[in-house]
């Protein structure tokens, strides 16, 4: 979505990562101006899918480029109000489906009630609206909340990357030989 409005021109964003322009924009658009079907409201699983959201997003932005005249790549005077839009939609779906989780778990006693968390990592946990709505559900059906600071929500390549390192120098079985094997943080 970021890339798609082009929020790498926009003046408050251009150095932020999109989902961080997102959430940025989001905070003074109005969500209510374009509303965006929660995907996979039909189906009675835990998936989750974006690509249907993905769609309705870029047909909108298409439209308003239209409404606006402006080529594709320009930036559209309802930028924050779509970014609003859509993180909402992004987060009633991760809501709806962590919930749907949540409540397989407590029904099939997969999870012990007494000790049941909800654990929220990666570039996701970093968006303050996000989290709430996953405090909010988690507050809801007595689990314990757990997020790292969004500082350390980073990527989820360089999460997995540091957790090859962690796993290497405590011999956790990364390779069998780690002859010849240089890390070093950067």
């Amino acid at each position: 979505v970021a890339r798609r409005l082009s929020l790498s021109k926009h003046p408050e964003c251009h150095s932020m990562s999109g989902g961080k322009a997102i959430e940025h924009l989001a905070q003074a658009g109005d969500r209510h101006r374009h509303m965006f079907r929660v995907p996979m409201q039909h189906y009675r699983n835990c998936d989750f899918s974006f690509s249907g959201l993905q769609n309705l997003v870029n047909k909108a932005i298409a439209q308003q480029e239209k409404e606006e005249g402006v080529q594709e790549g320009e930036l559209l005077s309802c930028a924050k109000d779509i970014a609003a839009a859509a993180q909402h939609a992004v987060a009633a779906h991760i809501v709806k489906r962590t919930h749907r989780a949540m409540l397989f778990c407590i029904k099939h006693c997969i999870i012990p009630p007494k000790n049941a968390t909800l654990v929220v990592s990666g570039g996701v946990a970093s968006n303050q609206y996000i989290r709430k709505g996953l405090q909010i559900v988690a507050d809801a059906n007595s689990f314990t909340f757990l997020c790292p600071p969004p500082r350390l929500c980073t990527d989820n390549g360089v999460m997995i990357a540091w957790n090859g390192i962690e796993r290497l120098r405590a011999e956790l079985g990364v390779l069998n030989c780690t002859d010849g094997i240089r890390y070093e943080a950067t």
